[in-house]
């Protein structure tokens, strides 16, 4: 399901940068069999031609506005407007790229031990539009951690220019730490005064980005009249642990 061997990947190079910069281009190690298997089964689960009930759903906004998002509604019948698709790691198809090498080689030297997974989902941008994301940070207390997490791996599963909405970053920011305690959404006085210019990373399917959960990270709209989809793992030391008290804990997917 590589494109090469991941033993070929300098990793000293790119713990270097994603640790400088917060984010990191790997490029293209997803081959064609695998991004076809991919799309097809996320076709598959917002078009509810397979069961849709293990999987989480919140769909686009109805202007495209991030403000107007709904909560709670989850699953609202089959729609290719599906703006994320979380619970990933209970899907075959979405697992068996999980595991890859590539990723256990990443795994096993930025975190350094036993993983598990947080989160595995799809981010999406439909042929509509999708929904913009503004300026947020990945971390927080609404995360609910008893550590910050720092390492999501992100696959774009099509094209990703910048008028597909691509992601864009403002390198180093994830030096400060989080903007707020409760982490996500950048404040906007923050936002207005930030100085650093902001840095598009346009990717091509198949490409894999490292970014930083504290980096701040931002999308625009989809104008190209095509699907941008991307498939992003957030990965944990497995000594983490959830810090969720009106529910029981969670217990965090082994990865490697």
């Amino acid at each position: 399901m590589l494109t090469r061997d991941p033993e070929t990947l300098d990793l000293a190079a790119v713990r270097d940068e994603f640790l400088a910069q917060g984010y990191a281009r790997l490029g293209r190690w997803a081959s064609d069999e695998i991004l076809a298997a991919l799309r097809e089964r996320s076709d598959d689960i917002m078009l509810a031609r397979v069961d849709h009930t293990p999987y989480f759903f919140q769909h686009d906004s109805p202007t495209g506005a991030y403000a107007d998002l709904t909560y709670g509604q989850g699953w609202r019948g089959a729609s290719p407007d599906y703006r994320k698709i979380e619970k990933l790691e209970r899907d075959p198809v979405f697992v068996s790229w999980l595991r890859n090498p590539l990723f256990a080689r990443l795994a096993a030297d930025l975190i350094g031990g036993p993983t598990t997974l947080y989160r595995a989902l799809i981010f999406a941008k439909s042929a509509n539009g999708g929904t913009e994301l503004p300026w947020h940070q990945d971390g927080g207390a609404f995360w609910g951690l008893d550590r910050e997490p720092f390492l999501q791996i992100w696959t774009a599963l099509d094209d990703a220019p910048a008028e597909a909405g691509c992601v864009e970053v403002s390198p180093r920011s994830h030096l400060a730490g989080l903007a707020s305690p409760d982490g996500g959404v950048v404040p906007e006085p923050l936002v207005a005064a930030m100085r650093e210019p902001v840095v598009q990373l346009p990717a091509l399917a198949g490409e894999v980005i490292l970014i930083h959960n504290h980096l701040w990270h931002r999308s625009r709209r989809n104008t190209t009249g095509k699907p941008r989809r991307a498939f992003t793992a957030c990965l944990l030391d497995a000594q983490t642990r959830c810090r969720r008290k009106k529910r029981a804990p969670r217990e965090f997917f082994k990865l490697f």
